[in-house]
């Protein structure tokens, strides 16, 4: 039985140059099995718990050389204060994240999700699945064999917006349908009509000791209005038609804007979350790239 075919999203020859880079994680986690992170878990200062194929760009002190010397194969040898990690990508398809062209929100996320689903499969965790619009409008539990990393890039692929968000509400039925701490990296643009309930739902989270990452995803046409005389602006959640001149109301909706921004950070840290502000003018394999350096110090 063959897989699905890969993803449009994954461009595999430009991740090449990545693949030294690991996602790692901040705080103290818990796992199933051996890995590369720190773990909530111990059982002895450094006690061997397992052996794991190195890959390219681990540290060299950790391999078995009596192992190399015996097989000719590498390992890595693993102790019991290490684990794997568990990651939930959540995906904003509210109708808002179409916005943009030409790249619009959405196509950038999708780019950015498929290729962080990538790096955490070649690193040997666990990768999961949360769509968010009005609600939770789909969920792939966490898993990390090839063919459960391609069947979720399949699903990224064929992501469709819908009319309305509910991110907040989505979060909270996310919450009672993971149970193992994990990691929970939320890609959005944060237009919601009530940015404090999204991130009093993320505190559920954070309360169960979860790390969560908040990736703001900005179109730079959001940031201000076009050159003209008169435009139309409609709505893609059904808030209506505006017309009017943007030389007359620049300025305001800039400073709006900018306001709107700086509260969603404000509230992401405060909520204890890492905050990311993404421009889409930013190719998305720099984005990764920048994000997976500041996450590894």
């Amino acid at each position: 039985m063959t897989g699905p075919a890969p993803s449009r999203f994954l461009e595999l020859s430009a991740l090449a140059g990545l693949r030294r880079l690991r996602f790692a994680t901040r705080r103290a986690i818990e796992g199933t099995f051996t890995g590369r992170h720190a773990s909530r878990r111990h059982g002895g200062a450094g006690e061997f718990a397992d052996f794991r194929e190195y890959t390219d760009g681990e540290d060299l002190r950790r391999l078995d050389w009596k192992v190399l010397a015996r097989t000719g194969r590498a390992y890595t040898r693993l102790h019991q204060d290490e684990t794997n990690f568990v990651c939930t990508l959540v995906l904003d398809a509210s109708e808002s994240m179409r916005f943009g062209t030409p790249g619009p929100k959405m196509e950038y996320a999708q780019y950015l999700a498929t290729a962080l689903s990538q790096v955490i499969g070649w690193q040997q965790d666990q990768v999961g699945l949360a769509v968010a619009a009005d609600g939770l409008r789909a969920f792939i539990p966490p898993a990390g064999t090839p063919r459960h990393v391609a069947h979720l890039q399949a699903a990224i692929e064929h992501l469709a917006t819908r009319p309305a968000s509910d991110l907040a509400g989505a979060l909270r039925e996310l919450f009672q349908r993971l149970t193992r701490r994990g990691v929970l990296l939320v890609l959005s643009d944060f237009l919601v009509d009530d940015p404090e309930a999204v991130f009093g739902a993320v505190r559920l989270f954070r309360h169960r000791a979860w790390e969560v990452v908040a990736l703001h995803l900005i179109h730079p046409d959001e940031e201000r209005l076009p050159e003209g005389e008169a435009f139309r602006f409609e709505g893609l959640e059904n808030e209506g038609v505006v017309d009017c001149s943007p030389r007359e109301v620049r300025a305001e909706y800039e400073a709006k804007f900018e306001a709107h921004a700086a509260a969603i950070r404000t509230l992401a840290l405060a909520a204890g979350c890492d905050y990311r502000r993404v421009s889409t003018a930013v190719p998305y394999l720099h984005t990764l790239s920048g994000f997976l350096v500041e996450r590894q110090g």
